[in-house]
């Protein structure tokens, strides 16, 4: 009677130091699997901010045209925007960098130069643009 008052003390007491590392370990599984999922979209999703941004910036600028009759020129730059109040402020590409405008003749170029934030780059360090990409056909 004894063995059994001691046997139920001893199991209600709580969870073994191996029972403990079993659960940290799955824990730790479990983390490791969320973060390879999760990592590669957080890019995805960078870029596809980026593209949204480029796509409201020329918005605002067929709204300048609408105004102006023609587009800010280079040097002005999508300052012109926020001087117009079409934009409340400029806005920054989701590294934080400056999205970077030009004018080709008379067709506007927003850029955003990618992750490292330098003209040209593959995956994640491509530029993203709104200019039309002509693409040459296959041999």
């Amino acid at each position: 009677m004894n063995a059994r008052k001691n046997w139920k003390r001893r199991s209600s007491r709580g969870m073994t130091l191996i029972e403990i590392m079993v659960v940290i370990t799955i824990l730790g599984l479990i983390a490791g699997a969320v973060v390879v999922a999760v990592i590669p979209r957080l890019e995805e999703a960078r870029h596809s901010r980026a593209e949204l941004d480029i796509k409201n910036i020329e918005s605002g600028l067929k709204l300048y045209y609408a105004r102006k009759g023609n587009y800010p020129d280079t040097a002005t730059g999508l300052k012109a925007l926020v001087d117009m109040q079409i934009l409340e402020t400029l806005p920054k590409d989701p590294w934080g960098n400056d999205y970077v405008y030009t004018r080709e003749g008379n067709q506007p170029v927003i850029t955003s130069y990618g992750r490292d934030g330098t003209p040209g780059g593959e995956g994640p360090d491509a530029d993203i643009s709104n200019r039309k990409q002509t693409t040459s056909a296959a041999q």
